[in-house]
Formats: C-alpha cells, sequence, structure tokens
C-alpha cells in the first residue's frame, strides 16, 4: 500500500483540474488509459445470483454460467467464489442539508456494518460530500478509525466546507456534489486497487453543483472495476418544503445497476439496517468469472457484458460492460 500517505496531496491536485474533464466542458480529453493492465486482459465480472423468492444463491459451479460480450459467446476461464477475497470498500456519506434528518441513523447503522463486514485484510476509506468533497480516513483496516470519520461527519450549510481538507470549496454552485465524489473516488482511490473494489454511497442521489456529469462519474467507476451500492434514503418532505426537484432515484439507479450494484430504498429510518444486511449478504455470495474477450481489438470502445445462468430461473446481478483498452 505505499504512496497512500500522499492521497489527500494527490486528490486536491486532481479536483482542481476537474473543471477540463469530460462533463465540465464540451471538449473531451483524450481516452484514459484502460484499467485491464493485466498482460492476458482478462475482463473480470463480479455476479449475484439470487432465485425468484429473491433467495442469494451460492452454491453454483462455472459450468453453471454463460457469459456473452455484445452478444458473442465467451469462454470462461476462471471461476471462484469470492467469499474469502480481499474487499476495498468506500464508505460516501451525503452531509449536505437534504440529509439533515436522517445523517444520524446512517452513522449507527455504517458503522455497524463496518464491524459486520471488514475482516483484517480488507480496507477501507471515509468521504463526505456536500459543496466539498473530503477524505476523512484514508485506507485502513483499523476499524476505530473508520467509526471516527463516519461518527465525525457533520450537516453542511451548503456555503462552506465542515473542515479544512484537500478539496477547495466549489464555484459551480449547488451543495451535493454526489458525481464529483463518485469520480474522485474511482479514478484515485480506487483505480490502481486490485480484487473487489466497492462504494457505499450513502445518499438520496440528488446532485447539485459538480464539475463533472453523471457519465463521467459512471464511467470513471466501470474504467476502475468499481461496484457502486447506494442506500437510498430520501426525506422527500425537505424536499416538498423547498420546492426542490428530485431525480435521485434514477440517478442512484444508473450509478449502481451499471456497475454490478444495485439501490436499497430506505423509506423509513429502521429499515436502514436491513438495507446495509442486504449489502453485507450479497458480498458474501459473490461470484467471480473472468474471460478473456475474443474481440481483440484496442480501440477504447464500451463492450457489453451479459452473465447468465444457464438453467433455472434466476436473476444476475452484473455489472453490464467495461472499457476496452486503448494500447
Amino acid at each position: 500500500m505505499a504512496g497512500r500517505g500522499h492521497t489527500r496531496i494527490l486528490l486536491g491536485m486532481l479536483l482542481l483540474s476537474l473543471a477540463s474533464l469530460p462533463g465540465s466542458g464540451q471538449e473531451k480529453p483524450e481516452q484514459a488509459p484502460s484499467t485491464l493492465k493485466v498482460s492476458t486482459e482478462v475482463v473480470n465480472v463480479y455476479a449475484v445470483v439470487e432465485d425468484k423468492k429473491k433467495h442469494l444463491i451460492s452454491d453454483l459451479e462455472k459450468e453453471d454460467f454463460a457469459v456473452l460480450e455484445d452478444g458473442t459467446p465467451q469462454e470462461i476461464r476462471y471461476f471462484s467464489r469470492e467469499m474469502e477475497t480481499p474487499l476495498t470498500m468506500g464508505i460516501m456519506v451525503d452531509t449536505s442539508p437534504s440529509q439533515g434528518r436522517v445523517l444520524g441513523i446512517e452513522q449507527e447503522q455504517a458503522d455497524a456494518f463496518l464491524h459486520q463486514v471488514l475482516r483484517p485484510k480488507d480496507l477501507a476509506f471515509v468521504l463526505h460530500f456536500d459543496v466539498d468533497v473530503e477524505l476523512l480516513q484514508d485506507f485502513t483496516s483499523d476499524q476505530r478509525l473508520l467509526t471516527r470519520a463516519i461518527d465525525g461527519t457533520v450537516i453542511n450549510g451548503g456555503g462552506h466546507g465542515v473542515m479544512p481538507g484537500p478539496f477547495p470549496t466549489s464555484d459551480t454552485g449547488g451543495a451535493t456534489h454526489l458525481f464529483d465524489a463518485v469520480y474522485l473516488a474511482s479514478n484515485e482511490l480506487l483505480k490502481n486497487e486490485v480484487g473487489r473494489k466497492v462504494l457505499i454511497l450513502l445518499t438520496d442521489g440528488e446532485d447539485q453543483g459538480s464539475r463533472v456529469k453523471l457519465e463521467t462519474a459512471l464511467e470513471a467507476a466501470q474504467k476502475s472495476d468499481v461496484i457502486n451500492y447506494s442506500v437510498d434514503i430520501v426525506d422527500r418532505p425537505f424536499y416538498g418544503f423547498h420546492s426542490i426537484g428530485f431525480s435521485g432515484d434514477s440517478i442512484l439507479r444508473k450509478l449502481s445497476d451499471d456497475t454490478g450494484g444495485r439501490v436499497i430504498q430506505v423509506n423509513r429510518s429502521k429499515d436502514t439496517a436491513a438495507a446495509f444486511q442486504e449489502i453485507a449478504n450479497e458480498l458474501r455470495t459473490q461470484y467471480l468469472i473472468g474471460y478473456t474477450p475474443t474481440n481483440t481489438k484496442h480501440d477504447g470502445a464500451f463492450r457489453k457484458i451479459r452473465v447468465q445462468v444457464r438453467d433455472g430461473d434466476y436473476k444476475v446481478q452484473a455489472r453490464r460492460g467495461y472499457y476496452a483498452p486503448t494500447e
């Protein structure tokens, strides 16, 4: 994990350059290098399978699966059950004013989730976002440090950061820089990590003021092989009282479904624990499916992936595609 001590400085430098990224202007820069850097160019797909009754299925074998890339069948070369594979995870806490009445329960259940899921060989970080995006705790397996960071999050009034940090206050307006947070976590914190990489988004999904757009944030997550899980807690009376339009549910579905995670909606604060439990259960029943693409072009194009179970009526949750290498 060498070099992580410099993460906060690097993140600050990165945010200063966000204005030149796609989604913040008309020009699209050169294609970013692909994350598929292994010599055999193996595409790894993490999959969760459930039956019609939404029971998780954990006993399937390699022969039970079929993988298609852009409609073309692929040979599965690697297969394993991922209960013991190390996990690298980010806890992303929305501290914008719309979360004022739900932040406390999010903190409590996020702490419980980490104690349940995190093992000594796993790593996690804590990041919060509002008008600023701030890394509160860098990669660690120390649950005390992670809990302290989560419990230390507070709601921002929308005018300045909670505390001095690596990210300057944005001048783009808006108090919820969700897209910037996903982009930075994916592209800077998780891009060079290996194994299972997961972001847990604690937010209502509403973005206001990000320098990058939804498509740019999603692309960063896909290129870094990040799985987004969203705990969708919406204080709808807040939006009604302030006469603010709301579209966060569809945003979270896009960020989560396309990366192989999912959105868990919490309609009552007391249901938050169940939402975190669902995520914990899925992380224990993932399958890793690896294949070498039959399409060997290094064109940087997005390629669609579809994972199926050959027999039986099952639903497969997996990322919907990846970006081909460019060199």
